[in-house]
């Protein structure tokens, strides 16, 4: 019997994610409610074992590649920090709870609660019903900007099986990029293997000054995919 592959997405030089491994892609929206926000479920998305994902913007059959990218004359170069994230996060201490901030945004604004934003829920963690909120604003931050740590140093962390989220983003008229959890394997065009992460967001809009990660700039440009 064939061994199935690892869950992994290789970053194509001046082309599409190649995605491996059988990762399950859904659609999902980004839904104000009860003074937070939630992902809702959107249309259901084919699924296969591999599968290519548009990088450029311009595809006609997003979230997948069409080859628009060659027709484009789309050049990219990848430009997100490789500093492991402890050695570029800041840490914020709280009374009973740290805060590890790395700065990378894809504006999906998970990090805010309705007891208020991860950064003021920390510094108000000596109340257990705002560290367990502050907890939460952490861990739903897709970017994996965002880490919540005990004193003692243990980090909480988002627990679910490898996916790819493709996400809209109603409330501010555009589409976002890719949210991928679980740990898969990011592998950049020569070949490098960036650090593991449970979460992070890969730009979609081939706009990003980061690339490949999202840095927001599908909200100022006002992207939507097609």
């Amino acid at each position: 019997m064939e061994q199935k592959k690892k869950p992994k997405i290789t970053v194509v030089k001046n082309g599409p994610y190649r995605v491996t491994g059988g990762i399950p892609l859904y659609e999902m929206i980004i839904v104000p409610r009860g003074g937070g926000y939630e992902l809702d479920e959107g249309a259901p998305l084919p699924q296969a074992e591999a599968y290519s994902l548009c990088r450029c913007g311009k595809s006609k059959n997003a979230p997948f590649c069409d080859g628009t990218h060659r027709t484009e004359g789309f050049l990219s170069s990848e430009t997100a920090s490789r500093t492991p994230y402890l050695l570029r996060a800041r840490k914020i201490e709280g009374p009973d709870l740290d805060l590890y901030d790395d700065n990378r945004c894809s504006y999906a604004r998970f990090c805010h609660r309705k007891a208020g934003s991860a950064w003021s829920l920390t510094m108000a963690s000596d109340d257990p019903e705002k560290k367990k909120e502050a907890i939460l604003a952490a861990v739903e931050c897709p970017t994996g900007r965002l880490v919540a740590a005990e004193k003692n140093g243990q980090a909480y962390e988002l627990d679910c099986d490898p996916c790819i989220e493709v996400v809209q983003d109603p409330e501010e008229g555009v589409s976002c990029g890719l949210f991928v959890k679980g740990g898969v394997e990011l592998e950049g065009e020569e070949g490098y293997v960036y650090e593991s992460r449970m979460r992070y967001v890969l730009c979609r809009c081939g706009r990003s000054r980061t690339k490949p990660l999202c840095d927001a700039m599908h909200v100022p440009i006002g992207w939507k995919d097609k």
